[in-house]
């Protein structure tokens, strides 16, 4: 049943970004076209989401746990390093310059076409890279 509810969520979000044309990359490129031909629409979409998730937090979290999981997993972490800042600023960029960011990117696979993949693919090589940098920049674990 967990399986199941997650899919139908990954549906609604999924169909929610292809309504509101999040998975077209002009229409976020001139949301971030602030001195240009500037597009509020995004503004409206991230702030309905906002609104909405704001609400459903506020009814979920009074209930002791999760209808389908033991217990909740929130972030318990609120310190800025390094890390998550360079993560944030790369993401950015990339979002800057393609129009796409990952769940709006995946989305875009019912509607089709060459840059969705092209930036799927971008985005599962450099996941790939990360994973390799990470693996070798951690210092060796000693067995025990």
């Amino acid at each position: 049943m967990q399986k199941l509810t997650a899919f139908f969520a990954g549906l609604i979000f999924g169909l929610g970004l292809v309504v509101s044309q999040m998975t077209n990359p002009a229409k976020v490129i001139s949301f971030l076209d602030v001195f240009g031909q500037w597009d509020p629409s995004l503004a409206l979409v991230m702030g309905a989401a906002l609104i909405v998730t704001a609400i459903g937090y506020r009814f979920v979290l009074k209930r002791q746990a999760p209808v389908f999981a033991d217990r909740f997993q929130l972030p318990t972490r609120t310190d800025l390093d390094a890390r998550l800042m360079t993560g944030a600023a790369l993401f950015g960029i990339g979002w800057g310059l393609v129009g796409l960011c990952p769940g709006p990117a995946i989305a875009g696979l019912a509607i089709g076409g060459t840059q969705i993949l092209i930036f799927l693919a971008a985005m599962a090589a450099g996941m790939a890279l990360f994973e390799v940098f990470d693996r070798f920049s951690k210092p060796p674990q000693l067995a025990s």
